[in-house]
């Protein structure tokens, strides 16, 4: 199964980021906390190379906490000095201070140089970036305090770059949710479907269902197991939906399994996180994604 999605508005998004680099002190990426790898864009990563960054690893409560707090650390040190990581969930009623002390943090080398110079009055400017439906502009309302970035839980919704001031010595530009033209390994693409960045009108589902399955029973089968309560696995992915389609009701005229009822549900389920928090990618695996 092929997956690949990158509209021509997502290349105009990614010239825009290099056009304003140079306007930006610093970078707030958002990955997702299930997946840090995954929604990780290459692309960007070579565009901003060198500006301080702000780790963002969002939705940690779908992910599990001892995982992320371990890819918090390895981002630390694969960028020492020049990045900071914070679990975050975009969800939460969080003011912006957590988000001003750690640009401090993150900009005090600057501040430093500037000072230096006679410097006093010392504006920060950053741009956030991330992929489609990793929760950018959930975040920007939730630090602004107000509605000022378009919302929606599906890829796609912010469409061009904002400026947000938090405070007279901090703006923010949200940027709309980008990936890059081909998704390799395919994996993250996996992994990318699994948890709605793509659109999913671009894929087959029951196709995704069944690849998320056998990624499910590797990484995650009791979890799998518990939720759809089932005793084992089946021999195939196929035989496992269908009974799980069985146990869920999820049938057609003559007793048959709706199989796109029976996707839909579990890609549903996951990316809600009814089967618990649960991470995709784990630190020890980062040169499989």
């Amino acid at each position: 199964m092929n997956i690949n999605w990158y509209p021509g508005h997502m290349k105009k998004t990614l010239e825009k980021i290099e056009e304003n680099s140079k306007q930006v002190d610093f970078v707030i990426e958002i990955l997702d906390a299930r997946i840090p790898i995954s929604s990780q864009n290459p692309e960007i990563n070579k565009l901003l190379e060198g500006k301080p960054r702000l780790v963002l690893l969002n939705k940690k409560d779908l992910a599990q906490a001892e995982e992320t707090t371990r890819w918090i650390q390895f981002f630390e040190k694969e960028r020492e000095g020049e990045a900071l990581a914070l679990a975050w969930n975009s969800q939460d009623q969080a003011s912006s201070g957590r988000i001003s002390q750690a640009v401090k943090t993150l900009m005090a080398p600057r501040m430093e140089k500037l000072r230096a110079k006679g410097i006093k009055k010392i504006k920060h400017r950053g741009m956030v970036v991330g992929i489609p439906n990793v929760g950018k502009s959930t975040f920007i309302n939730q630090i602004a305090g107000r509605k000022a970035a378009k919302i929606g839980n599906r890829p796609g919704v912010t469409k061009s770059n904002q400026w947000i001031r938090l405070h007279p010595e901090l703006d923010l530009m949200d940027t709309p949710g980008v990936l890059w033209p081909k998704l390799d390994p395919p994996i993250r693409a996996y992994h990318l479907a699994f948890t709605g960045s793509i659109k999913d009108e671009v894929m087959d589902r029951e196709s995704l269902a069944l690849e998320y399955l056998k990624e499910a029973q590797a990484v995650f089968p009791q979890a799998l197991l518990d939720r759809y309560k089932l005793e084992d696995f089946e021999k195939t992915p196929l035989e496992t939906l269908e009974a799980i389609g069985k146990k869920r009701g999820a049938l057609v005229a003559g007793g048959y399994v709706d199989y796109s009822k029976v996707a839909n549900l579990l890609l549903d389920e996951f990316r809600k996180g009814l089967l618990g928090p649960l991470s995709l990618e784990r630190v020890g695996d980062h040169d499989r994604y």
